[in-house]
């Protein structure tokens, strides 16, 4: 079974990933693999992605989303270039 990824913003403005089994299974490798020297993956079709995703929608209002790129920053890389999102996260993780 070939890997279906399907990406894309619903009409309320909804983030949606859409799996197949093989699908879910890559993008889980994908995910794996990051660390600090594999820092990143990007998405999108077949010539340019490192991860191939589908351009067709699931719905005939969803706005697909045709590139995209998986970051992976360590809590010390954040604190180091970006800190302002370590402050948003220890405020939202204090209750």
């Amino acid at each position: 079974m070939k890997p279906r990824i399907t990406v894309n913003m619903t009409a309320q403005g909804e983030f949606e990933v859409w799996v197949n089994p093989a699908g879910r299974d890559l993008l889980v490798q994908e995910l794996q693999r990051l660390n600090e020297k594999h820092e990143h993956f990007h998405l999108g079709p077949e010539s340019i992605g490192d991860v191939e995703i589908c351009s067709r929608p699931y719905r005939p209002d969803d706005r697909i989303l045709d590139y995209g790129k998986v970051l992976f920053r360590t809590d010390d890389w954040d604190r180091q270039f970006f800190p302002h999102v370590m402050d948003a996260e220890d405020t939202s993780n204090s209750s």
